[in-house]
C-alpha cells in the first residue's frame, strides 16, 4: 500500500472514532434483576425523622430505594440528582405513586435528622432512614449491597463508606422488580418508572 492511502485510511479511521465518540450514546437502560435476586429484598423497618418507615407503608407505589449515606463526596449526589430529575418529569398522577426511600449506610454519623434534610434536598418525595449497624447490615444483604467503612490516612480517624450505587425498583406489590445502574439519566429514570406504574 502507498503511503498515501495508510495517510487515508488512517484520517478516516480517527474521524470515525471522533464521530463515534461525539454522537453515540448509548441508552442505559434498566437491568433486569436474575431471577435469584428478585427473591431477595423484602420488607423493613427503619427509623426517619418523623418515625418509623417500614418499606410496606408504601404498598400501591413504585419505591426507589437507594443505598448511600450523606458525607458521600460525589456517587450519592450524582445519583440522587439524576433520579429525582427524572421523578420530576413524571405528570402529578404518575409522581403521586412514586416515593424514594434513602437508606444510609453510615448510621454513625447519619442522624434521622440530618437524613431529612439531605434527602428533601433531592426531592421530597424522598425519606431518609437508618438504624442499627446490625439492622443496616441485615437489610444491605438482603438486597446485595456491598459496603465497607475506608479509614482516611490524612484526616485524623476520617473515613468515607464505599458502597454499591444502584438503586433499586419495588414494584407496587412490595417485590424487588429492578434495578438502575450509577447516574441512570433522567430520561431513563422516567423509562423505568413508568414501565412499573402500568
Amino acid at each position: 500500500m502507498s503511503e498515501r492511502v495508510l495517510v487515508f485510511l488512517a484520517a478516516a479511521l480517527a474521524v470515525l472514532i471522533a464521530g463515534l465518540a461525539l454522537f453515540w450514546q448509548p441508552e442505559m437502560p434498566e437491568r433486569p434483576l436474575p431471577t435469584a435476586v428478585i427473591a431477595a429484598g423484602g420488607d423493613f423497618t427503619l427509623q426517619s425523622a418523623n418515625g418509623p418507615v417500614s418499606l410496606s407503608d408504601y404498598r400501591g407505589k413504585v419505591v426507589l430505594l437507594y443505598f448511600g449515606y450523606t458525607y458521600c463526596p460525589d456517587v450519592c449526589p450524582t445519583s440522587l440528582a439524576a433520579t429525582a430529575e427524572g421523578m420530576k418529569q413524571l405528570s402529578p398522577d404518575e409522581a403521586a405513586n412514586v416515593a424514594m426511600i434513602f437508606v444510609s449506610v453510615d448510621p454513625k454519623r447519619d442522624t434521622p435528622a440530618r437524613l431529612k434534610e439531605y434527602a428533601e434536598f433531592f426531592h421530597p418525595a424522598m425519606v431518609g432512614v437508618t438504624g442499627t449497624p446490625e439492622n443496616i447490615a441485615e437489610i444491605a444483604k438482603r438486597y446485595g449491597v456491598f459496603y465497607a467503612e475506608q479509614k482516611l490516612e490524612m484526616s485524623g480517624g476520617g473515613y468515607v463508606v464505599d458502597h454499591s450505587a444502584d438503586t433499586f425498583i419495588v414494584g407496587k406489590d412490595g417485590q424487588l422488580v429492578g434495578k438502575m445502574v450509577h447516574a441512570t439519566p433522567p430520561d431513563q429514570v422516567v423509562v423505568a418508572l413508568r414501565k412499573h406504574l402500568k
